[in-house]
């Protein structure tokens, strides 16, 4: 049996030997065992499909690690895991205690930072560029960014200031014409007016054509005349210089698949001194066609068959998100001022059935956090009641507008915020550990933390019933299904689902089943241990504070860091209430949590019901 090449390749270095049909089996190897991993533990498949020959490219033309590759996001990375010495340990890919699913800098000297989020390759690269002058070096930076990614504020920013800088930059951009969903917008728009301009490219072509056969005179005015190239692309697509415009060099578009063109042009722009946009077309998902076919499921995907790309079968309980999907849905069909927001993320929020019921009343603004808050507190004071669902990693982006677009404004905002709490196999880029910290602490915002599929449907219609602004958040996963429908919310109300009188254990969120298991534990060893749905962390419910501590040892249960978190808040409600009470916290630890199941990454952490059982016990013997 041959020796396929992909075994071969233990660095960067080994890309340069091969030959372009070596190459090319390559980037077929790639893709296969890209497939095979990702069918057993998910990950982000169909960017990463899409961008193998770009980074094959890439690390042909550069010198890594002394040259850079910044990743934006991270999604489309895996390519180069493979060919950076982790090709044997690929198969743990977002497993617990194996490699990460984003570039990782404590993982290989070739990640040059920890990405994650969206739109900081532009960013980071100028950082690393102008470190590079400062030192004197000669090293290259590229960064490789999709077309989504590039139209995020912080993108347009760096943009802006590397034009000033005028440095050498070679950016990359990945035009797959996909985001997690379809691209929206303006700058969506445009660069679909680009790839798809036969019209400029033959135009072009014949042009060039033309000079280089008319001898010396034409091949030199096609070496220096770029004045001459520009004036074509101005006249016959209007627009096509808005890059130049940041004074940043165009060269595009290319075909992102072929090698050879790729190599030759990256090799063109490592050249040039100052910063180079390479605009290169790709098909997200290339290479598996049911990847190809539906690339916004395949964009972040769990395991799957291989053969039909069929998700595996999951557990009968809805998902957080499909309960609220469809309450949201219920809601809106009997009042016409809902409307829904998300960023870039329709599929993944649940809001896809929501755009289809109402298309008229649903915005999806593309990776723009901050402008979807913005914009959903005029709406709010134009007599709307918006529902913003984003990441609760995301919204950390639109703290700022939160705070003074939103609550300062006393703005009737709804903000739904999915996958909070440990998500699991995405890692510490988006846990969604640090919202109820983030959130409490604004003036004027109610947060709430329903406990099962009826809680959560209560709690959205309480957030659209009552005047000012209210965060709901909840996990990525099954919803618990509550036995019968809990009662209706009122203000700042708890739940006493469990009576008890050795201590009290005060949860929110998915931790009340905990709590519940934790309190049968508890039982078998002849301690009744009270259980508060505590439903509200602000405003917290005093009086459930002041009675749970009359049983003498009050505990908090929270996945979100115990920093400032609901535990903070259960103290603080008992010292303005000058109450004496034990209290002992459980929550995230003040530290990053790495990637893996969440049960497996609860259990690392000891927010698992044993364990907390154990320390419970020791407490209150």
């Amino acid at each position: 049996m041959a020796i396929e090449i992909l075994d071969t390749v233990n660095s960067p270095a080994d890309l340069k030997d091969l030959n372009y049909e070596q190459l090319e089996k390559l980037a077929f190897e790639i893709r296969a065992q890209m497939i095979a991993s990702t069918s057993v533990n998910g990950g982000h498949l169909a960017p990463s499909l899409g961008s193998v020959e770009l980074i094959l490219a890439l690390h042909r033309v550069l010198d890594c690690p002394k040259d850079r590759i910044v990743f934006d996001v991270g999604h489309q990375s895996y390519a180069h895991k493979l060919v950076t010495g982790r090709r044997d340990s690929f198969n743990t890919l977002r497993s617990f205690g194996g490699i990460s699913g984003f570039p990782k800098i404590s993982e290989s000297e070739y990640d040059s930072h920890d990405s994650g989020h969206a739109s900081d390759s532009l960013s980071i690269a100028l950082g690393f560029a102008r470190a590079r002058d400062l030192n004197g070096d000669d090293s290259k930076i590229a960064a490789l960014i999709g077309d989504a990614s590039f139209t995020g504020g912080m993108a347009m920013e760096a943009l802006n200031d590397i034009g000033r800088a005028d440095t050498p930059i070679i950016i990359v951009l990945n035009d797959n014409g996909m985001s997690i969903s379809q691209n929206v917008g303006g700058f969506a728009a445009y660069l679909a007016k680009v790839r798809t301009s036969s019209q400029y490219t033959n135009l072009r072509n014949q042009v060039e054509g033309a000079f280089n056969a008319s001898g010396s005179v034409g091949r030199f005015l096609m070496k220096g005349g770029n004045a001459v190239k520009e004036s074509f692309k101005q006249f016959v697509l209007p627009g096509s210089t808005f890059l130049e415009g940041f004074g940043l060099t165009y060269i595009g578009p290319v075909n992102g698949h072929d090698i050879k063109t790729l190599e030759e042009i990256f090799e063109n722009a490592k050249q040039m001194d100052g910063p180079v946009v390479v605009h290169a077309v790709t098909t997200k998902g290339k290479g598996y066609a049911p990847a190809e076919k539906n690339p916004a499921r395949f964009h972040g995907v769990g395991p799957f068959d291989i053969a039909s790309g069929k998700p595996m079968p999951k557990g009968a309980t809805p998902s957080w998100t499909s309960v609220f999907a469809d309450e949201l849905v219920a809601a809106a069909q009997k009042d016409k001022d809902i409307v829904a927001i998300t960023a870039a993320m329709s599929d993944g929020t649940g809001l896809s059935a929501f755009a289809k019921a109402f298309p008229e009343r649903f915005f999806d603004v593309g990776i723009s956090e901050e402008h979807a808050v913005g914009m959903a507190s005029s709406l709010a004071l134009a007599g709307k009641k918006p529902v913003v669902a984003i990441y609760s990693t995301f919204m950390q982006r639109a703290f700022d507008q939160i705070v003074v677009n939103v609550a300062l404004q006393k703005a009737n905002v709804v903000l739904c915020l999915d996958r909070a709490g440990l998500v699991g196999d995405d890692g510490p880029t988006h846990h969604g550990s640090f919202d109820l910290s983030y959130l409490r602490m604004v003036p004027n915002l109610c947060v709430l933390a329903p406990s099962n599929d009826s809680e959560l449907r209560l709690a959205l219609h309480y957030a659209l019933e009552i005047e000012g602004p209210v965060a709901i958040r909840y996990p990525r996963g099954s919803a618990p299904v509550a036995e019968q429908v809990a009662k209706g919310w009122q203000d700042g109300e708890a739940l006493c689902v469990r009576e008890g009188a050795d201590g009290a254990l005060l949860a929110v969120g998915r931790m009340v089943e905990t709590a519940q298991k934790v309190a049968d534990i508890a039982e078998k060893e002849g301690r009744k241990l009270a259980v508060w749905d505590m439903r509200f962390v602000k405003p917290i419910d005093k009086a459930a504070v002041v009675e749970a501590s009359k049983t003498g040892h009050v505990f908090t249960l929270e996945d979100n860091a115990s920093v400032g978190g609901f535990g903070s808040a259960v103290l603080e409600t008992l010292a303005d209430e000058d109450i004496m009470c034990p209290v002992r916290r459980f929550g995230l630890p003040d530290s990053f949590v790495t990637q893996g199941s969440t049960e497996e990454l609860f259990k690392s952490i000891g927010l698992d019901a044993p364990a907390i059982a154990r320390d419970v016990l020791d407490s209150i013997a």
